[in-house]
């Protein structure tokens, strides 16, 4: 996508690129299915389910009990055995309790059978705050993920790469998590209606610029866009990268940009403490420290559980002001 997220064509919200990209994946894989709590006659609680099980089936838009262990426990051995599921983890903060299926099922089974079984298994499940919805159902875990060899995990940003990381996802044979944002899924890009790819690993320079790189990841690639607008207009140009894939991570692209710009930012809405933002600066500093005229520095949630009220809410997520704020730091301005 470019810079200014396109709706020229037929233009749909997050949470509809959600629905078609699951529909069209049903279509393609008679052996997949939707398994999750209230994905079926509700819809999920987001409504991004609604309508498949009148074109599916109940057979194969599973309302499950209120276990995410048992919803990981019955993807990982219907994938063994020849399925391709789509599960649904209500609330990111839920991996909690399914992190044993995840762990030490799910992301190594693989590798214990050498390559004898495959698991396609593709999870949707929901980050991010920013809705009041408090300490418990607020949180954003992709490093935890991503620490995790056998899986793969993903962030789309905006509608056209919730539809296109869910495709990809789907056909992929390894656990994919796909990490959509709650408070992204009212906003709209110009989506087409065919199948497509987005690619997994693949980062996107949204933003071109020559003064500074800006990494940021989910939802914040729009703060970080609204951010890059405010500093161009003191003079000072941005790039702007879509991370979007989070494991594997992109670091030629990340790499390159640094090279033409020497000074770098890395942007994630989880808690800035042992966030993936500092595995980002790592590589960057091992592949292109020569190129560095500045720190590379870091912004993200202060650590602390996420608050319900709306006014410390506010205060705690990280914003375009905030972004502005570092570089400015971290330039002397």
């Amino acid at each position: 996508m470019s810079e200014a997220v396109k709706t020229e064509g037929r233009a749909i919200p997050y949470v509809l690129a959600i629905t078609e990209a699951v529909r069209q994946v049903l279509e393609e894989q008679d052996n997949a299915f939707v398994a999750g709590e209230d994905v079926g006659e509700a819809g999920s609680v987001y409504g991004y389910y609604r309508g498949l099980i009148d074109q599916f089936g109940a057979h194969r838009i599973i309302d499950t009990p209120i276990s995410e262990k048992g919803i990981i426990g019955l993807g990982v051995g219907a994938a063994a055995t020849g399925c391709r599921p789509i599960l649904d983890i209500m609330f990111m903060d839920f991996l909690g309790e399914c992190m044993d299926e995840v762990a030490n099922q799910m992301a190594k089974m693989r590798f214990m059978f050498g390559g004898g079984a495959t698991l396609p298994i593709t999870v949707l499940t929901m980050a991010g705050a920013g809705m009041n919805l408090a300490a418990q159902h607020s949180q954003s875990w992709e490093a935890i993920l991503a620490h995790l060899p056998g899986v793969k995990v993903v962030m789309p940003s905006n509608a056209y790469d919730a539809k296109g990381l869910i495709i990809a996802a789907a056909r992929d044979d390894n656990p994919v998590f796909v990490v959509l944002n709650k408070a992204s899924l009212a906003m709209s890009a110009e989506v087409p209606e065919a199948m497509y790819e987005v690619p997994i690993g693949k980062a996107e320079v949204v933003r071109q610029g020559s003064d500074f790189t800006i990494l940021a990841m989910g939802r914040m690639v729009v703060e970080a866009l609204s951010a890059a607008k405010t500093l161009e207009a003191e003079g000072l140009s941005c790039e702007v990268i879509d991370v979007r894939s989070v494991q594997p991570f992109d670091t030629e692209t990340a790499v390159t940009s640094l090279k033409k710009t020497h000074r770098a930012l890395v942007v994630h809405e989880a808690v800035r403490f042992g966030g993936f933002g500092g595995e980002i600066v790592a590589q960057l500093q091992e592949e292109a420290f020569d190129y560095l005229d500045a720190p590379i520095g870091r912004v993200g949630a202060p650590f602390s559980p996420v608050p319900f009220s709306p006014a410390l809410e506010k205060i705690y997520v990280p914003n375009a002001s905030k972004i502005v704020s570092e570089v400015k730091t971290l330039l002397g301005m």
